[in-house]
């Protein structure tokens, strides 16, 4: 049995050895000509031609669309029309009230998107957040827990707003035990305000689990000799918290945070199946304002669509950027 498995290796290592043969020179070259900074390029090369065909070529396709119109998806049967789309974008009385815009169902969605990043970002940290400290201790089947919290991201977001729409519709699982605990149902997917937060919760408990798994990780990664000593010095657990805790757990908080807030101003998928971004536009968020506008109207407007996608991504940049600028200020107070 040992000379058969030795004969299996030989074929299958065989090719793998000849392969290398043949790479090596040229490599060897190449690594001579331009050192080790060149050798980084040539293994990077593939994959940023990926990001380059998927990413970078149709980023600068939007932008092109963006400066055309018509209801044509061909380039060449569209007029070009300059910042024009982005004017009309822009184009409000009173940015605060989106009635009084042009485009007041985008300024909508805007208003209605900000409104959600802000409670589903804060309530997203802080469930993750004391989710990652209670997984952290030592408690009776703890790995079966982690793998509970962690299940909703392996999820379709299709499948989570489908699943979430049977319990909240009008007939379904929630209304039911309502019923048999002798109360009113309620119609939660067509009331404005429990619509919105239904959108808020669900999204929520679909994505909670990747962050805490992060914060878990950066929570693993403090030394438990701080503890102990803490513990030595009778110092009270909000103190530990405040003083050793977060401090350590900042760098895993702001790349939370930074995702968290992409995550949030991107959310289409569950929302859409849950409420359409209904009623009314109670729940129209500006990655289905786009999908609307540029795909779905009969009046669609590729152009205007592309133009409130490079606002949104503008937007984005902008936040990212600004939330890794105090995290690097704060890490460089910590440090002095």
């Amino acid at each position: 049995m040992s000379t058969l498995g030795q004969r299996a290796g030989a074929v299958v290592t065989a090719p793998l050895t000849l392969l290398a043969r043949i790479v090596d020179p040229p490599l060897r070259l190449w690594q001579r000509w331009t050192g080790l900074n060149g050798m980084a390029a040539f293994f990077l090369l593939p994959n940023m031609a990926i990001f380059g065909v998927f990413v970078l070529i149709p980023l600068a396709l939007n932008f092109v669309y963006s400066t055309t119109a018509g209801t044509n998806i061909l380039l060449r049967d569209r007029s070009y029309v300059g910042a024009e789309q982005y004017a009309r974008l822009l184009d409000c009385a009173n940015y605060l009230e989106p009635l009084t815009c042009r485009e007041d169902q985008f300024w909508t969605a805007a208003s209605n998107t900000l409104v959600f990043v802000i409670f589903q970002v804060s309530l997203m940290i802080a469930v993750s957040l004391i989710t990652a400290l209670i997984l952290n201790r030592e408690i009776r089947g703890r790995s079966f827990f982690r793998a509970v919290f962690f299940f909703p991201v392996l999820l379709s977001p299709v499948v989570v707003g489908l699943i979430w729409k049977w319990i909240l519709q009008r007939q379904g699982l929630l209304n039911l035990m309502m019923v048999n605990l002798g109360l009113e149902p309620e119609v939660w997917l067509n009331d404005r305000f429990y619509s919105f937060v239904a959108t808020i919760g669900v999204s929520t408990w679909a994505h909670m689990g990747f962050y805490t798994l992060i914060l878990l990780a950066g929570l693993q990664a403090i030394p438990k000799d701080l503890y102990e000593a803490a513990e030595m010095d009778a110092t009270p657990p909000t103190r530990v918290f405040r003083r050793i805790t977060l401090p350590l757990l900042g760098p895993n908080l702001a790349v939370v945070l930074v995702l968290a807030l992409i995550r949030g101003v991107q959310i289409f998928d569950e929302v859409f199946v849950l409420t359409g971004g209904g009623p009314g536009t109670s729940t129209l968020y500006l990655t289905q304002y786009i999908y609307e506008v540029g795909f779905a109207s009969l009046l669609r407007n590729p152009g205007l669509a592309a133009a409130a996608s490079i606002v949104m991504g503008a937007v984005l940049v902008v936040l990212t950027l600004a939330q890794l600028s105090l995290s690097r200020r704060s890490e460089r107070a910590g440090e002095r």
